[in-house]
């Protein structure tokens, strides 16, 4: 089974995966995992993320492809960004961080302080 059949049979219903087999050993790993957030979105909405992805996120060219307007293509990009968590691409330090900044003087004890009391 592949993932557009399993997307289709569960209708955008929530699902966990409870086995896990690697097709060239045969070693099963069994337990809760979650399938990826791409895989839990609708078929159609994993061909048009599939489809920016290879347009390289052109959105001239998602029009020619789809055949529609430039509204109708932000609409559902943001549809489809409204399911999707995003990874923080600037996470707060972490105290070990700070420490080890302050220690090679990178920054200075108030700057240290500032950014622990941030990443509360």
């Amino acid at each position: 089974m592949d993932w557009q059949e399993l997307t289709d049979l569960t209708r955008g219903q929530p699902f966990v995966v409870e086995r896990v087999r690697l097709a060239d050993s045969g070693v099963a790993v069994e337990g809760q995992f979650e399938p990826p957030q791409l895989a839990q979105l609708g078929v159609d909405d994993q061909v048009f993320v599939a489809a920016f992805v290879r347009s390289h996120g052109s959105i001239k060219e998602m029009e020619r492809i789809f055949g529609v307007s430039y509204p109708t293509i932000k609409s559902r990009l943001n549809r489809i960004a409204a399911q999707l968590d995003f990874v923080d691409t600037d996470p707060a330090p972490t105290g070990a961080d700070v420490v080890d900044r302050l220690r090679r003087g990178e920054i200075d004890v108030a700057q240290a302080l500032a950014e622990l009391e941030r990443s509360r």
